[in-house]
């Protein structure tokens, strides 16, 4: 087998690949909305080029098989600083962004894996001056095939939580463990024990989808204040954040993919989780609360309510996002861990100005703060 690999530079270019995204999705089963067509879009039209320090180029490869099907599309976004004389360039997957895209990745037909990883490697080595790239978000057989074609230091993997579905509701939650089939029933008991009761409403779009991001914005920056035992950061403090996730809602609603979990005792809404459908699972992804209904748990009831929704849609699968936290262990999902590694480049300038910028972003000591001066190692998301 062969494959060639076409260049895409411009996003006016990306906006045309969408047959190609859609064709990936199938062979690949993608249930990542940072994978999407639309989020893609969205984020090149809000976060590239942020900074006026740090020059930003969309480098999208789009791999063919010998037929012209597309098996394989890696979205990167070249990055060029300065060092005084010298020129940094770095090589990211789209989603390089304060934690709003919480996996990066590429699609790839898992039978080209290794195809592809050469070709792109190939067109890296020869058309880019890079000074390194970073991979992340990668399956074990594409990690592989990049490991046989140059030298990479890996990180630590990413671990995602996924919850397998049962067809009811009921027969998901036989299946739980007791402590949180404990929790459920404290969830929903509490509220009637002090003659309440909630209303679970979910919003897939149009003005009241944009009206209830307001709601969960407010509700989202609640959570990050309120002192708990677990800091939960606020991720829409800036403006450019949450026009990119207004923008991205309305793109996904298009194709129905949005979902707005929102949570009301009275005419309040007290709870509220922003979720996305892609392909047969629903991504759950940042959520925000009232601490004053803390007592009630009405964040567990969301999500339980979230997945009661899945199973009504004839979802398989719900991803509760990354990180380790006992609100999610307690589902009992299963770990997906994503692989990410640096690869650096050969020449001796690559080397000095990878370490320099690693110790520029160290933000420790004498060396650190002149280093930052010289490199804009941080992106300004504040805008």
């Amino acid at each position: 087998m062969t494959v060639t690999v076409e260049t895409v530079t411009t996003v006016d270019a990306i906006a045309a690949l969408r047959p190609q995204y859609e064709q990936l999705y199938a062979v690949t089963g993608n249930g990542l909305p940072f994978a999407l067509h639309e989020w893609h879009l969205a984020w090149c039209h809000h976060f590239l080029n942020a900074n006026p320090r740090i020059r930003d180029e969309p480098l999208f490869y789009v791999v063919r098989e010998s037929g012209g099907n597309c098996v394989g599309l890696v979205p990167f976004i070249v990055s060029r600083r300065r060092v005084g004389p010298l020129r940094v360039v770095s090589v990211n997957f789209v989603g390089a962004d304060p934690a709003i895209s919480e996996i990066r990745t590429p699609l790839i037909d898992p039978r080209y894996e290794l195809l592809t990883a050469r070709a792109v490697q190939h067109q890296l080595q020869k058309s880019l001056d890079w000074d390194w790239i970073q991979w992340s978000g990668i399956s074990d057989g594409f990690a592989e095939a990049l490991g046989l074609g140059g030298r990479l230091h890996w990180h630590l993997v990413q671990s995602d939580y996924v919850l397998d579905l049962a067809p009811t509701w009921e027969e998901f939650r036989s299946g739980l463990k007791r402590n949180i089939r404990e929790s459920l029933r404290h969830c929903y008991n509490s509220l009637k024990r002090d003659n309440l009761s909630f209303d679970f409403e979910v919003c897939c779009g149009g003005p009241e989808l944009q009206k209830g991001l307001d709601r969960f914005f407010d509700l989202h920056t609640m959570r990050a204040e309120f002192q708990s035992a677990v800091v939960h950061p606020n991720r829409f403090t800036s403006t450019i954040a949450r026009n990119f996730i207004r923008e991205v809602c309305e793109r996904l609603a298009e194709r129905g993919a949005v979902r707005l979990f929102q949570l009301k005792i009275g005419a309040v809404v007290v709870a509220a989780r922003l979720g996305f459908v892609a392909g047969d699972s629903l991504y759950l992804y940042y959520s925000g609360y009232d601490p004053a209904w803390a007592k009630y748990s009405v964040m567990t009831t969301t999500v339980a309510e979230a997945i009661k929704h899945a199973i009504g849609q004839g979802l398989k699968t719900v991803n509760l996002s990354p990180n380790k936290e006992v609100s999610k262990t307690r589902w009992g999902p299963r770990q997906v861990d994503y692989k990410s590694a640096y690869q650096q480049g050969e020449r001796l300038r690559s080397r000095i100005v990878r370490q320099a910028y690693v110790k520029a972003r160290a933000s420790e000591g004498l060396q650190s703060w002149f280093l930052q001066h010289l490199i804009p190692a941080r992106r300004n998301w504040e805008e």
